[in-house]
């Protein structure tokens, strides 16, 4: 049988950074002598190999044209390793998680983002076991098939669908969590995989990329006693072709009547709003009040169970791939990439 190969991308973040003893301040690593920080690497049946971004980009640096990047490594080098481990800063890991779910089509190969709280050049690190667990992750197969041939976040011991995480915790080792869909993998003793819950496309396509985004996107969160001028410069900022609503509970939102007005025009001049609960947990169901009933006969688009990370990507992606306006609500009512229940 052939040996397997695992491909590490790591883009920059806390996990790649090591102590330098001259300055006692955090310095990067090159991560091509990564097996002298992680020797366990060593011992793997399968090979690993790694390439780093060139310069390095801090998560809160993030951006679509570093998405667009990163599937085009994983389009060059996909006929030649089994699966992908990108390295990358906690505070946009879901976001990048998200945006790539949906920019690689019949993906049939695990991609595992990861990261940690703690640089693996630290005594109490969580890198070196995310890393490690996330590289068996990424190598798993029965009869040369890939276990989770999804893109994925693993994190201090759980495996979660990329599209479906969102950062809540900044100071524990558990900083993601996934409220709406269960975990794909659990990491004990032995790695559980909750295969019921795994995305295994059935499609006989090719695998492609998309590598186009529309970053004419805003965010508009709702909340007591937001003003009319709030709401009217996000609605009518410039070249905004949709807006994410961040309501509350199932979808609820003031019921004044500036407010719907306001959203009665933007919708009129053919902005989508997608309706999303600020609940961490939970679904938008604007037909079960009063007030999410009025958005929704002004024709704002329901996001159902989706993340705020995986509405903003989806939206970007839809404007960039999609002719019209009714072609991108189409698309927000079907779940592409397992990123919402209907």
């Amino acid at each position: 049988m052939e040996e397997r190969k695992i491909l590490i991308i790591y883009t920059g973040g806390t996990i790649g950074m090591v102590i330098d003893p001259e300055t006692n301040s955090l310095v990067p690593f090159d991560f091509e002598s990564i097996s002298k920080h992680v020797p366990e690497l060593r011992r793997f049946d399968f090979q690993v190999k790694s390439l780093s971004f060139e310069p390095l980009i801090d998560s809160s640096d993030m951006h679509p044209e570093v998405w667009i990047k990163l599937v085009g490594i994983i389009e060059e080098n996909y006929s030649l390793y089994d699966g992908f481990v990108i390295l990358h800063g906690t505070d946009t890991m879901a976001y990048t998680a998200s945006a790539l779910s949906f920019m690689l089509q019949n993906l049939k190969k695990p991609v595992v983002l990861t990261g940690s709280q703690l640089p693996l050049g630290t005594i109490r690190t969580d890198g070196k076991e995310n890393l490690i667990t996330a590289l068996e992750i990424a190598a798993a197969q029965k009869n040369r098939q890939a276990l989770v041939p999804e893109v994925c976040i693993y994190f201090k011991d759980k495996l979660f669908r990329g599209n479906r995480t969102t950062k809540y915790n900044a100071e524990h080792f558990n900083a993601f969590r996934s409220d709406n869909y269960p975990p794909l993998a659990e990491a004990g003793i032995h790695l559980k995989y909750n295969y019921p819950y795994i995305r295994y496309t059935t499609l006989n396509g090719t695998f492609r990329v998309s590598k186009k985004m529309d970053t004419n996107v805003a965010l508009l969160r709702i909340f007591p006693g937001i003003n009319k001028d709030v709401v009217k410069a996000v609605l009518n900022a410039p070249n905004i072709k949709a807006v994410v609503l961040e309501t509350y509970g199932s979808g609820n939102a003031p019921t004044t009547e500036w407010f719907l007005n306001e959203i009665k025009e933007a919708v009129e001049r053919g902005l989508i709003i997608l309706n999303v609960t600020q609940c961490l947990a939970g679904s938008v169901e604007m037909w079960r009040y009063e007030t999410g009933v009025h958005m929704l006969e002004l024709g704002v688009v329901g996001g159902y169970d989706m993340t705020t990370e995986s509405a903003v990507t989806k939206l970007m992606y839809l404007l960039a791939n999609c002719s019209s306006v009714e072609e991108v609500k189409k698309g927000l009512n079907r779940s592409l990439q397992g990123e919402i229940h209907i």
